[in-house]
């Protein structure tokens, strides 16, 4: 990671979602990545480190990843970035799961992104990964620059998502994580949507 990348991990909800704040040290401005709820608890992250989001990244539509999405769109008035296959369930209350855990919401995305997309936000390059498998639509993002892939629930640090969920497979997971993501170089730090970090590498090696 390079010196004018700031990498701020906040933890919200009840399902211990990891939300990213992406900084550009340069220029203050700032990628938020996953805001899963609690908005003012990220608001009050983007004030204290005085940086000004430019957009909203989802690997995923479920309700864990998305319940701020809309207050954070309408407070800083930006877009929101999601894969073009993940459209449907983040729509849709009963799939997304918010209806569930009795906290409906849904979302929509301005910017539906695809496979090997590359969007420009904040100075930094996110290169579009589809990872299908945990949900249908699920996206990483790479950034190959700074050496970080952003994986969303597709890996975690010695696992992987569950299947078992709406658009879940497990074949697409493994051949997910085994086509694209276990390919990337080792030493890739990986920032998942729940837990700890952890490395290409690493993952490689034991699992």
């Amino acid at each position: 990671m390079s010196s004018r990348l700031k990498l701020i991990t906040k933890v919200v909800g009840a399902i211990s979602t990891n939300c990213y704040i992406l900084v550009n040290n340069d220029t203050k401005e700032a990628v938020i990545v996953d805001p899963g709820a609690d908005e003012p608890a990220i608001s009050q992250v983007i004030s204290d480190n005085n940086v000004k989001p430019v957009a909203v990244l989802l690997t995923h539509g479920h309700f864990d990843h998305i319940l701020a999405v809309d207050k954070i769109r309408t407070k800083y008035g930006i877009p929101v970035y999601m894969g073009a296959d993940e459209q449907n369930l983040a729509a849709d209350a009963a799939l997304n799961l918010s209806a569930d855990f009795g906290c409906t919401c849904t979302v929509k995305a301005e910017h539906p992104v695809h496979d090997r997309d590359d969007i420009e936000l904040a100075g930094f390059t996110f290169h579009v990964i589809a990872t299908p498998g945990h949900t249908e639509g699920s996206v990483c993002y790479y950034l190959s620059d700074e050496g970080i892939l952003l994986s969303g629930d597709t890996l975690f640090c010695e696992g992987m998502g569950r299947t078992d969920l709406p658009t879940g497979s497990s074949r697409k997971l493994m051949e997910s994580i085994a086509n694209r993501l276990m390919t990337l170089p080792d030493e890739t730090n990986v920032y998942p949507g729940h837990g700890e970090e952890t490395q290409i590498g690493w993952e490689k090696s034991n699992r």
